[in-house]
């Protein structure tokens, strides 16, 4: 099954930016494919409007209702399997590694940008558009951030990375961040690779590695711990830690 997405914007020239390059770029066109839709061909009036001022008054201009209606409607699918319509907007739900799995296993994705100071609310109401953020700040637009939900997504795809095992115990997963990683040289600047890394023993690395990623989460991110009610201490290994 091939990943088909279609980006509804008032910038369709921004894409497919960096998406054209790296693993990303290696398989669009092959594993993937991206459409992208200039929201402003479905403004009706002379003026091409897509925006008008905010009911109850207020800085900015908002994006109408019948204008992003008539640019989804245009995209839709019809058959089965449908793609999920997603809103970029800090007003979203936040992106999470659950759900760009869910998405990447998918037939793809239909994403609406956001512009100005965001979208009439009735269209969400109006359409099955579920709001999507991909962090606590505010950007110009929704572009870049529909930009990092597909790159997220593509490498997910079979075929995408070189081996299969990359997509697996990233950070997020499992509610934790990723534990650290070193390469050679085994000592840079009186800084030496963590013994039991160069041990060869799997199930002492295996357990290092869970224990790390357990420090580095409370420590980073405290958040995920309490989202995830907590995290389990490593499992029994009959390994002690390693410095």
């Amino acid at each position: 099954m091939t990943f088909v997405a279609t980006v509804l914007t008032l910038y369709p020239e921004m894409f497919p930016g960096p998406l054209r390059t790296s693993l990303a770029g290696r398989a669009l066109g092959q594993l993937w494919s991206l459409d992208t839709r200039n929201i402003r061909d479905f403004a009706t009036d002379r003026h091409r409007s897509v925006d008008d001022t905010p009911a109850g008054g207020g800085a900015g201009m908002v994006l109408k209702a019948d204008v992003l209606a008539a640019a989804l409607d245009s995209v839709s699918d019809a058959d089965e399997p449908r793609r999920p319509m997603l809103a970029m907007t800090p007003r979203g739900a936040p992106l999470t590694q659950a759900r760009v799995r869910d998405l990447a296993a998918g037939p793809g994705a239909i994403i609406l940008c956001g512009r100005f100071e965001g979208f009439d609310e009735r269209i969400f109401e109006a359409r099955a558009l579920e709001p999507v953020s991909i962090g606590d700040y505010v950007l110009s637009g929704g572009e870049l951030g529909a930009m990092v939900l597909l790159d997220a997504c593509v490498r997910l795809l079979p075929g995408v990375m070189g081996a299969a095992s990359s997509g697996e115990e990233e950070s997020f997963d499992a509610g934790l961040l990723e534990y650290p990683h070193y390469t050679r040289p085994v000592t840079w600047e009186g800084r030496t690779i963590p013994e039991v890394l160069r041990s060869g023993d799997h199930a002492r690395i295996a357990a290092w590695r869970h224990e790390a990623s357990i420090r580095d989460t409370r420590l980073r991110r405290p958040d995920l711990t309490l989202r995830h009610g907590g995290v389990k201490q490593a499992p029994p290994s009959g390994a002690q830690r390693d410095e």
